[in-house]
């Protein structure tokens, strides 16, 4: 197949994947279109739960193995919407809908990347794409279920919309739940241990503590209290007042050694992480395919923005067409260009890596 005309299918596909519903858990027909795609192109996969997966013809278990991997599920769209998000349009060269930027653009061109390389022998590296579910919500059926079964993966390419530019570490997220303590009282009477006043002074803490350790690749930990909620009576001082805290860690730390630095150090009566499996990552800028990259013209950087690479313990590098920044955005989409170029970008990229 030529790869003009594996371009336009995968366009198709993106549109088929847009006009279908598939909010986190809920990926059940985009399996299907998916599966479609794998059957269309004579390409045996298997399917756990919603995760389509399939490893290259001539896999070699002597081989190290290169995971490509994007998502099918979308997060569901936000009332500023003026486009039906379910519907695939375009206009002026953009390919509107939900869950086009993020990451059916990706999806489809690492599915038409796989879809090239198939077949060819003698490559350096097996290939597994792994079409996955529940990435946006982090769910327990995505991509995480799946590494106990697809093959030992050394290496993965995470398709999510980076420009084509090379991110080469990801923060990780550990999201805290906190409490600060007072004494419960009528608000008539004098209390000089008022929860929600002390809670002045911890906010104060959160906004202007730092942490040491920052990171050429993604700076410092970023951290932020995100939610409060105290009180249930305009007459009663609360007991109590509840913060969450979302902090983004940088590749110096990893989340137990943030979890610990909390916990000795915040002014909070109680903080506890509600999960620590969402790490950093990285992958070496010496590593075979970011050096193919460079020389590709590609940019580096570091990601704040959370993917399935957080899931993985190999090296893994973030990169797919669109634009981070229209991710969950209303009236989403991505660029025709933008997939075009992707799917050559990754086959040229590829081809400098895996091809002897």
């Amino acid at each position: 197949m030529t790869l003009e005309k594996l371009t336009k299918k995968a366009i198709s596909l993106l549109k088929n994947l847009i006009e279908t519903q598939s909010f986190s858990t809920e990926e059940e027909n985009t399996a299907k279109l998916i599966e479609g795609w794998f059957l269309e192109n004579k390409i045996p996969f298997k399917r756990t739960n919603n995760n389509i997966w399939a490893t290259n013809k001539y896999f070699d278990e002597s081989k190290p193995t290169l995971l490509l991997n994007s998502h099918h599920d979308t997060v569901k769209p936000n009332s500023a919407y003026t486009r039906n998000p379910l519907e695939a349009t375009i206009e002026d060269g953009k390919l509107y809908g939900l869950g086009s930027n993020d990451a059916g653009g990706c999806l489809v061109s690492l599915m038409a990347t796989f879809t090239h390389f198939y077949a060819q022998e003698n490559l350096k590296y097996n290939i597994v794409i792994v079409a996955s579910a529940e990435e946006e919500n982090s769910g327990p059926n995505g991509l995480n279920s799946m590494l106990s079964v697809i093959p030992h993966i050394n290496v993965a390419i995470v398709g999510e919309p980076t420009l084509m530019n090379l991110a080469i570490a990801e923060k990780g997220l550990v999201v805290f739940e906190a409490a600060v303590a007072g004494t419960p009282s009528h608000a008539a009477h004098v209390n000089n241990n008022n929860s929600i006043y002390n809670t002045i002074k911890v906010l104060q803490w959160f906004q202007d503590f730092k942490f040491k350790k920052t990171s050429v690749a993604l700076g410092d930990v970023k951290m932020t209290v995100t939610q409060i909620a105290a009180g249930t009576q305009h007459n009663v001082v609360p007991g109590h007042v509840d913060l969450v805290i979302d902090v983004r860690v940088n590749d110096a730390y990893t989340n137990q050694e943030i979890a610990a630095i909390l916990e000795e150090h915040s002014p909070c009566t109680k903080i506890t992480p509600r999960s620590l499996r969402l790490n950093s990552s990285a992958i070496a800028t010496d590593h075979d395919l970011v050096k193919a990259g460079i020389a590709m013209g590609r940019e580096t950087y570091g990601s704040p923005t959370l993917s399935d690479q957080a899931v993985l313990t190999c090296e893994s590098l973030k990169l797919g067409p669109g634009d981070s920044i229209r991710s969950h955005s209303a009236n989403e989409f991505i660029y025709i260009h933008e997939i075009e170029e992707g799917i050559q970008i990754y086959i040229e990229l590829l081809n400098r890596v895996i091809i002897d």
